[in-house]
């Protein structure tokens, strides 16, 4: 239970995105009222204080170590990137949406977005739980540019959609979506798990040598590197059990010849897929 809580309240609207990778329980943590005001931030080339664009009340204990710590953002931030950028402990409770890269290379903790995540959402994770109740952009768990490995640990759920390259080099880790992705699910996962409930457009698991991606509805246009190798009734992918019979596979057979990356798909829309 957080013993020392940060209310912050978005104060206007913002045009040029604001970089806040401030607004981390570890970074929070001992700091006065005032302290937290004059943290700096970017807004394009311009440097400023924190209490240019939120106002902040410290509730409880200014010195609650980091796992004690909350911070709970009373409003749309929507336009506000890196919200518990490497964040290692404590909560962000965000009350509407956020912006790009909002939980990226987490270590541990919780971040609870009640409302959508921008894209690079949980880029590069390696810790912790990111829950988004609504929407995600691109680039969920996935590896940034010019690097190859993405998520390696902790969990991401979904509520909503996500949409492409969801879990893009994913390692390790835990991904789950309640609704549709779109392009390149799992594209270069090398470990880990991805669960999307819903449908996938094209190119789930392409140039995938490890782990495990499952798509319970309709994948659009299937992945040809892809060798089917028997069908399960209820799989189980960790905690979470599949309902149905469905074709499992390992690939991408494309990059590898001995890939251990496996696909379940459900068994009807697979043959749907294959006859068009």
């Amino acid at each position: 239970m957080p013993m020392g809580e940060v209310l912050l309240k978005p104060k206007g609207e913002i045009g040029i995105m604001v970089e806040a990778e401030v607004i981390n329980p570890g970074i929070f943590t001992g700091k006065s009222e005032q302290e937290i005001e004059q943290l700096i931030v970017w807004q394009g080339p311009v440097q400023l204080p924190l209490s240019e664009f939120f106002d902040v009340d410290v509730v409880g204990s200014a010195s609650a170590r980091p796992e004690e710590m909350s911070i709970v953002i009373e409003g749309d931030v929507s336009r506000v990137k890196h919200i518990g950028h490497g964040m290692k402990a404590g909560v962000i409770e965000i009350h509407g949406s956020a912006g790009m890269h909002v939980g990226s290379e987490m270590i541990g903790g919780s971040i609870i977005v009640k409302g959508n995540a921008g894209s690079w959402a949980g880029m590069e994770m390696k810790g912790g739980l990111l829950h988004i109740l609504r929407d995600a952009g691109d680039h969920v768990g996935c590896a940034y540019r010019g690097n190859w490995r993405g998520m390696s640990g902790g969990k991401i759920v979904i509520d909503g959609n996500a949409r492409s390259q969801l879990g893009g080099g994913i390692t390790g880790g835990e991904i789950v979506v309640e609704g549709n992705v779109e392009n390149f699910c799992g594209i270069r996962q090398g470990g880990g798990t991805i669960l999307v409930k819903g449908k996938a457009v094209r190119g789930v698991g392409a140039e995938m040598s490890a782990g495990t991606v499952a798509v319970c509805r309709e994948i659009e246009q299937f992945t040809p590197g892809f060798v089917e190798t028997g069908r399960e009734n209820n799989p189980k992918l960790g905690d979470n059990s599949l309902v149905g019979n469905f074709a499992k596979f390992t690939g991408d057979n494309a990059i590898s010849k001995n890939p251990k990356g496996i696909l379940y798909a459900l068994d009807n829309n697979i043959v749907d897929n294959r006859e068009r």
